[in-house]
């Protein structure tokens, strides 16, 4: 039985925010700051996989990654300021100010989606080396 790539992109898309949920439950200082950057950024990998799901998990990672660094830069602006001031949805998309250990943990989170990616797709796609060879013709 095949398992579509979009319900396990959206399976991992539960699984991300259960975990980050949890790590803010019961963690708190650098560890949860740092694991939540990492974390939203997989997020954001499986939603991008959601939404493309034939694309190269390099693609993917990549997409991530550079939405995940777009809006950290855009806190230099003030405006997801602004608007989490407002909005609870907002504070949780866009976050509030600028912190460049978080642009490295982005990295780490694209990594590790797309370490698990990889490894998923690679175990879902038939080797080639076990399908049977033709017979050589003569």
């Amino acid at each position: 039985m095949r398992v579509s790539p979009r319900v396990v992109a959206a399976g991992a898309a539960v699984v991300t925010v259960a975990a980050g949920l949890g790590v803010r439950a019961a963690g708190d200082g650098a560890f949860a700051k740092y694991a939540g950057s990492a974390l939203y950024t997989v997020l954001l990998c499986a939603l991008v996989a959601l939404c493309a799901p034939r694309a190269r998990p390099v693609a993917v990672a990549g997409t991530a990654l550079a939405l995940s660094w777009a809006v950290e830069l855009l806190q230099l602006t003030g405006v997801p300021a602004e608007l989490s001031a407002h909005s609870t949805a907002a504070r949780l998309v866009l976050g509030s100010t600028f912190n460049v250990p978080d642009l490295f943990w982005y990295a780490v989170g694209a990594a590790a989606a797309w370490g698990v990616h990889a490894g998923a797709r690679r175990l879902a796609t038939p080797c080639s080396s076990a399908a049977p060879r033709p017979a050589a013709s003569r």
